[in-house]
């Protein structure tokens, strides 16, 4: 079992660690090694401080614990950044503990997400993912379409990423409605 709540700035070192680690596990056959290896903990913690401080286009943040009250995962996003594609909500970044897939916490979270940038008047929503991610079949299945292929740079590497779409972010909504696992 799990808890969904809003993030806190002290759980920006947990959110760090765990964005690095499945930063690196989920990659490691995508991404050249010196691409994966520029990753750190040091950076990300200041990266979610920064965030969990003063949210920047109405950024969200929204952690999975354990029964134990440890971090297992966490979501973040807000206002779509490129502004080019119809779509009014973008997730940012998803990520879980590798022992946590397939398990219904990506579900969760992703679930609400959805209620809070429903809350927050959102239509539509975005998320881009690397071509070759395989964990991309997770969007697909809750009714995702591709919008936009682009390449992008990480590190020294040119990576080509995916942009998925939900137009009508109530299809999604009612789609996720059963899965709710946990609460806020």
């Amino acid at each position: 079992m799990y808890h969904i709540r809003k993030a806190q700035l002290e759980d920006a070192e947990a959110i760090a660690n765990i964005h690095v680690e499945s930063w690196k596990s989920t990659y490691k056959d995508l991404i050249d090694k010196q691409d994966i290896d520029g990753i750190s903990v040091e950076n990300r913690i200041a990266l979610w401080e920064t965030v969990l401080k003063k949210a920047v286009n109405g950024q969200v943040v929204l952690v999975a614990t354990d029964e134990s009250e440890k971090i297992i995962g966490f979501i973040s996003g807000g206002k779509e950044r490129t502004k080019e594609y119809g779509y009014d909500a973008e997730i940012y970044a998803v990520y879980l503990l590798d022992e946590y897939h397939r398990k219904g916490v990506g579900t969760g979270l992703l679930t609400h997400f959805v209620q809070h940038i429903r809350q927050s008047g959102y239509e539509s929503l975005l998320v881009w993912v690397l071509t070759q991610n395989i964990n991309k079949k997770f969007y697909e299945r809750y009714g995702a379409s591709p919008i936009q292929a682009e390449e992008i740079t990480i590190g020294k590497g040119t990576y080509k990423e995916i942009a998925y779409g939900w137009p009508d972010i109530e299809a999604l909504s009612s789609l996720l409605g059963d899965k709710k696992q946990s609460s806020m």
